[in-house]
């Protein structure tokens, strides 16, 4: 780790961005987190202060789709922590709605970066910039992206597009200025929350826990830790070797029967059973026509997609916690905060 410095992160308030500003935090770094809403910042500290010391945290108001409040933001900042990036748990009806905020989001902050002189962008996408529209294989890298179709769906396509314009912002920079920049692309998220609003990503092990679902999809997903995933990015805050990468985050893909199980194990004695029952395809295509969550899944109903994570293991050392330790601790922070 390098000497503790001032940095920028972008939707202080989201799952990923608190983790990653705890982690700053524990190093001693000054941090300045973004907010749409300012009167959520009190909240914030709060749940952070449970987490560790918060006398070097500040607020500053900006929103994605506003001009106003980024160069104050970032003014004296080495670096910036770009996180704040839509994430419903459906997608809308209109792209739009999370294309124009994802890509112009991040032209904002890469712009501000540059005139406050940040010396290097993190900046959080998925790897669903990565792996969709293609044909389902086991072998997805860092030099594979998403096909740029309507068919991958809203999300997905926000995050390929608010990448791809990111890469192009750095590479039209004039010879004059210079900034640079990595990406982190995680696949889905799970681990246990700071704040009880908590995110999309980690539906499915609360519609589990909830018991919202009749059973289990034959649908499987890649899975990262959350707090995984804050170490990745504020390792490549800082590696010499970093700029100009892209690094996929998954740490194991598992099937829904797997998680279900897991957690009707280890929760049903204590009066939390779990549908463990595998679903027919024709019944998730049912309860899809009513639950918009579900219906994200239907395309990939018995798919397996795997995402190489070496690159980000051997460049920055990046470790991981077994997936059965997420998982539970997913459910256990979802029960902790009352979620469920």
């Amino acid at each position: 780790m390098g000497e503790p410095t001032r940095v920028a992160v972008t939707g202080a308030s989201g799952y990923i961005a608190l983790h990653v500003i705890a982690g700053l935090l524990d190093q001693g770094h000054e941090v300045r987190g973004t907010l749409r809403d300012m009167a959520r910042g009190d909240q914030i500290r709060t749940a952070l202060a449970r987490q560790t010391e918060v006398s070097k945290l500040s607020f500053a108001q900006t929103d994605l789709t506003s001009d106003d409040g980024w160069d104050e933001a970032f003014a004296g900042c080495q670096y910036v922590q770009h996180i704040a990036s839509p994430l419903p748990a459906a997608d809308p009806k209109n792209h739009d709605e999370l294309i124009i905020p994802a890509r112009d989001g991040a032209l904002r902050a890469l712009g501000a970066a540059t005139r406050a002189g940040v010396e290097r962008v993190v900046m959080t996408s998925s790897v669903a910039a990565v792996g969709q529209g293609h044909e389902v294989r086991d072998n997805f890298t860092e030099n594979d992206w998403s096909i740029e179709t309507l068919e991958i769906g809203a999300y997905a396509l926000s995050k390929t597009i608010a990448e791809r314009a990111a890469w192009d912002f750095i590479a039209g920079l004039p010879d004059d200025q210079s900034l640079e920049l990595v990406t982190i692309n995680p696949s889905l998220v799970v681990g246990p929350l700071i704040d009880p609003d908590g995110s999309a990503s980690i539906e499915i092990v609360r519609k589990f826990m909830a018991r919202e679902v009749p059973g289990c999809p034959r649908f499987g997903i890649s899975l990262v830790d959350v707090r995984d995933v804050a170490a990745a990015h504020i390792a490549a805050m800082t590696a010499p070797g970093a700029a100009g990468h892209r690094y996929i985050c998954s740490t194991e893909f598992r099937w829904m029967s797997q998680i279900a199980e897991q957690l009707n194990t280890e929760f049903g004695p204590s009066g939390r059973p779990v549908p463990t029952r595998v679903l027919p395809n024709f019944a998730v295509r049912l309860v899809a026509l009513f639950d918009p969550t579900v219906r994200r899944i239907v395309p990939d109903l018995e798919q397996q997609r795997d995402y190489d994570s070496s690159a980000l293991r051997r460049d920055l050392n990046w470790q991981t916690r077994p997936m059965d330790e997420s998982v539970r601790a997913t459910a256990e922070s979802l029960i902790e905060l009352g979620v469920v």
